[in-house]
């Protein structure tokens, strides 16, 4: 019944809103009420209660369950958090987390009792508190004489077709020679066996054995956690030592650019389709993550151009050098 009503009042207020994205909306205002029934607990009680379960997608959890764990943490009432394989290290400030889904789902997404579920007309909520994994995972290990740029590519499935928004290596060509003398390029495209995968297929780009041979001077993320000096527990707990390490980030649409999103500096973020275009999430929801300058970029000329724009000559602060 609450549904029906809230799909009646969107479609009343917000008739102008495509069909497509209208929904949204109405699951925007049903995660708002549903907090409703928690104001006595969260703000009142104030004692360890609360569950957070999620098995949706990699964003959706950063963007959403995450923040929202972390803003219960912080008011003393979590209770457990419960998650996909290799999130312990994410929530780390859970006293009782549990990695229970081997798998991430589509149906997982749509958990109303978060703040938000995938898109939203409004992304100022009130439950959701930034996680501070630069902090958290800051180190002295990855760590060299030159900035770091992180370049952090995708090759999966979109929207049931072909890849679409990913850099190619006729790109990655253009971007490594304009930038390894200035920087300490770490190129990052995570192997299916390192990540918990979801809906999508990863696809092979074969650029791995092209890197090594045409850009030996740029370091690839498997290969440093072959070493793992750090003593990372997987590779997600991996990925979150070496970011923490870097200011500049080109990153792609999905979970990749919302990672990437997370530890401040300028992040440049190839995404040239998808709903986060209509609903402003690179402008609205992204920066929230750590305060990074999120520099959207829909073309590969963007790409090259933004890069030129906010990577050139910006790399001179202080580092510690290895």
């Amino acid at each position: 019944m609450i549904i029906k009503i809230l799909g009646l009042y969107t479609k009343i207020r917000h008739y102008n809103v495509p069909a497509s994205y209208r929904y949204f909306f109405r699951d925007t205002y049903l995660c708002q009420v549903i907090q409703w029934k928690y104001l006595i607990r969260d703000y009142v009680i104030k004692k360890p209660y609360k569950k957070i379960s999620f098995s949706g997608e990699f964003t959706p959890d950063i963007a959403f369950a995450l923040p929202f764990a972390y803003w219960h943490f912080k008011n003393g009432t979590l209770l457990q958090t419960e998650g996909a394989k290799y999130t312990s290290e994410l929530y780390f400030f859970s006293a009782d987390h549990l990695e229970t889904f081997a798998t991430r789902t589509t149906t997982g997404n749509y958990n109303f009792e978060t703040p938000r579920i995938l898109y939203s007309q409004n992304y100022n909520m009130r439950k959701w508190a930034r996680v501070p994994l630069k902090e958290i995972y800051h180190n002295n290990i990855y760590s060299y004489h030159k900035p770091i740029l992180i370049i952090a590519n995708r090759y999966n499935m979109e929207w049931d077709g072909p890849p679409v928004s990913f850099l190619s290596i006729a790109l990655l060509d253009e971007l490594f020679n304009s930038y390894k003398s200035e920087y300490q390029i770490i190129y990052n495209r995570p192997r299916p066996e390192n990540i918990t995968n979801d809906n999508s297929d990863i696809y092979d780009l074969d650029e791995y054995d092209w890197i090594e041979r045409e850009h030996p001077e740029v370091l690839l993320m498997e290969n440093l956690f072959k070493q793992n000096l750090g003593k990372a527990k997987n590779f997600n707990h991996f990925q979150l030592m070496v970011y923490a390490n870097a200011e500049h980030f080109i990153s792609t649409h999905g979970g990749t650019g919302a990672l990437a999103s997370y530890f401040g500096g300028i992040n440049i973020l190839l995404s040239k389709k998808g709903p986060e275009h209509y609903f402003g999430c690179f402008t609205k929801l992204y920066p929230k993550f750590s305060g990074a300058e999120i520099h959207h970029a829909k073309s590969d000329q963007d790409v090259l151009d933004l890069a030129e724009r906010h990577l050139r000559g910006k790399s001179l602060y202080p580092n510690q050098a290895k």
